[in-house]
C-alpha cells in the first residue's frame, strides 16, 4: 500500500506544467507582453528586452500585445 501512495505521487507531482515566458520591453515601462521576443511589437524597443514569467506580467496589470492576439 505504501509503494502504491508513492507511486501515485511521484507520478502527480511530476506532471508540472512548464511556466510560460514572456517578453518586455525594458525592466519598467511597459503596457504590454509578448510571447515572441521577435514580435513586431517589440521592434521598436529602446530599451532591453526582459524575460520575466506571464504570472509576473500579468500581476504587472500587462496586457498581450495586439501583433499577437
Amino acid at each position: 500500500m505504501k509503494y502504491a501512495l508513492l507511486l501515485l505521487f511521484v507520478f502527480l507531482t511530476s506532471f508540472c506544467p512548464p511556466e510560460t515566458t514572456v517578453y518586455l520591453c525594458g525592466p519598467t515601462g511597459a503596457k504590454k507582453y509578448h510571447y515572441n521576443a521577435n514580435c513586431r511589437g517589440l521592434s521598436s524597443c529602446n530599451h532591453e528586452i526582459t524575460k520575466v514569467s506571464l504570472k509576473k506580467a500579468q500581476g504587472y496589470g500587462l496586457t498581450l500585445c495586439g501583433w499577437e492576439d
